[in-house]
């Protein structure tokens, strides 16, 4: 027993199913990301084991192979599944799994967070855990996904999904880059905030994207000549806690606010609206787990101006309200 946030519980117990053809990046990134995650004293918050329906040498897309030593039994301990990608020899895209494939997903305790990186979305729909359920996968898998999958309600052009339809979340994401955005979705869910931070500064990766972000960013670097909206999006970022209107930064780029909202969108994959919203729930959720303000000057302080405006959007956001959030994510300054 290991002790996480001043409690002695064990850690996190996350099992990444690995199959022949893995992409080594994604596995990585599991590691990685959940590995950084500790509590105040240091502790590790996570457990992370690779497992494989037939342990020994598993081959990856690369030059090289890996050796696993945990076999599918891994995956009836777990509290967190993650089913990365794979190349190659990989029937789930073409809609099928073997029956020891399914089996070894037959071993997954009922209540057991489940999620996918990349294709690996295609093995969970396969196995018909994702019938009726939001799913995302990358985009140049979408069609034969839809074709593939026709129950699954695709949708294709964002950076990862979070389903509550059944007896336990399921998750899935795009691209290698959002599955870096989806594993610290998942530490802000367990962790908060600030561990989450903490973990994307030490890996030196964005704290957050929006799982509704687009998955293609149509120029997130202008062009010669042309105008960013960067220095609109800092100047925002300094006044969360004020009005901010659409034509003040469009004023600030020298733009019209047609051509500035088409701009931001290119850039960033949000609108401006929703972009502002995202920076003010991130500044809610560190003023709720760093500091003892009473909630509504938290929401004041973040720009939402009214408790009830907070506790609407965070609601929306993560299913909580502004106080289960803090008492759940509290930082001990002790």
């Amino acid at each position: 027993m290991d002790t996480v946030n001043g409690q002695s519980e064990p850690r996190h117990r996350v099992a990444v199913l690995v199959r022949d053809g893995l992409l080594p990046i994604e596995l990585g990134i599991v590691h990685r990301l959940f590995g950084r995650a500790v509590a105040a004293d240091g502790r590790p918050l996570y457990e992370v084991v690779t497992c494989a329906v037939h342990p020994g040498r598993v081959r990856s897309d690369a030059d090289f192979d890996i050796v696993v030593d945990a076999g599918p039994e891994a995956l009836a301990t777990a509290d967190t599944v993650i089913v990365p990608a794979a190349h190659g020899s990989d029937t789930a895209v073409e809609g099928r799994i073997s029956a020891e494939l399914r089996a070894a997903l037959d071993l997954i305790r009922p209540g057991t967070r489940i999620a996918s990186i990349c294709t690996g979305a295609f093995v969970l729909a396969a196995a018909g855990l994702l019938d009726g359920r939001r799913a995302t996968t990358h985009w140049d898998a979408c069609e034969q996904f839809r074709r593939l999958f026709p129950r699954v309600r695709l949708e294709p052009d964002i950076l990862y999904t979070e389903d509550h339809t059944g007896e336990a979340p399921i998750l899935t994401s795009a691209g290698v880059a959002a599955g870096i955005d989806l594993c610290l979705h998942l530490v802000r869910r367990d962790f908060g905030s600030a561990v989450a931070n903490s973990v994307a500064r030490r890996t030196v990766v964005p704290p957050h994207r929006e799982g509704g972000q687009a998955q293609y960013v149509e120029r997130p670097v202008p062009g010669d000549g042309e105008r960013s909206t960067g220095r609109a999006r800092a100047w925002a970022l300094d006044r969360l806690g004020q009005p901010v209107t659409l034509r003040q930064l469009a004023d600030l780029e020298a733009m019209s606010v047609r051509t500035f909202t088409r701009r931001f969108r290119a850039e960033t994959g949000l609108s401006p609206q929703r972009w502002l919203v995202q920076q003010r729930l991130e500044r809610a959720r560190q003023l709720l787990e760093e500091s003892d303000l009473p909630v509504d000057r938290v929401a004041e302080q973040a720009g939402f101006g009214t408790a009830a405006s907070l506790r609407q959007h965070l609601h929306r956001a993560l299913g909580v309200s502004p106080s289960t959030y803090r008492r759940t994510f509290r930082r001990d300054p002790a």
